[in-house]
């Protein structure tokens, strides 16, 4: 993998790893490789292509996720698997210290859909990449500058299962009216034009690491 370091920014065109701990859990379950657009003080932005291998969870059996009723969702044991991202690809934006990232999705063609704001740790920098965890709650964002909650049956599930006390869903809650408030305001980046974007096409694909799960030498935020 490309990096430039935990500290110091990456350049545009490195590789690095987006990941996600386990909820209440201390191993990472989502790993996705993705390619640096812009790095600074201000902004996080990473270009996740169609087809880029990645890692996901899956009940212990095999089945995916969101394939198990919601109420045994988050109770049945757990494993990863290897998988590829299909369809389009993401565009994910992230400013430092904020507990959400934004993503952007098209439609085939470059049509653009919308933006999801989704809830999260703050982004933990590492020699590798960065590392969250998911907070489950999620917001869509749709080019008429309306939006809605996602998810809130997940939230409210993964609760009542044990991943997250009362005390930090106040704190998701929280960060996702701030995010609200960015939205109403029509605040950076919705406001930055990254509908427009569009990648490098001599950018070749990420490859997953074997060590993709290996813990950081040293963290920053």
């Amino acid at each position: 993998m490309e990096t430039g370091g935990s500290t110091a920014h990456w350049a545009p065109g490195s590789h690095i790893l987006w990941r996600y701990r386990e909820n209440a859990g201390p191993r990472f379950h989502i790993c996705r490789p993705v390619t640096v657009v812009r790095d600074d003080t201000e902004l996080l932005a990473v270009w996740m292509a169609p087809g880029t291998e990645c890692v996901k969870p899956v009940l212990a059996d095999g089945t995916p996720v969101h394939g198990e009723p919601l109420e045994s969702r988050y109770t049945k044991p757990r494993a990863v698997r290897r998988d590829r991202w299909f369809g389009t690809g993401v565009l994910k934006l992230a400013r430092p210290g904020d507990a959400w990232s934004v993503w952007l999705f098209w439609e085939p063609g470059w049509r653009f859909k919308n933006w999801y704001v989704n809830l999260e740790t703050p982004l933990a920098r590492w020699e590798g990449g960065v590392d969250s965890e998911d907070h489950f709650l999620d917001i869509s964002v749709h080019p008429d500058r309306s939006w809605r909650w996602l998810d809130e049956d997940e939230f409210a599930m993964a609760q009542r299962a044990g991943l997250m006390d009362a005390q930090l869903a106040a704190r998701v809650r929280e960060a996702g009216w701030s995010a609200v408030d960015v939205i109403r305001a029509w605040d950076a980046p919705f406001s930055d034009g990254w509908q427009h974007w569009r990648p490098d096409p001599s950018w070749p694909v990420p490859a997953l690491p074997d060590d993709w799960d290996r813990t950081p030498t040293h963290v920053s935020s």
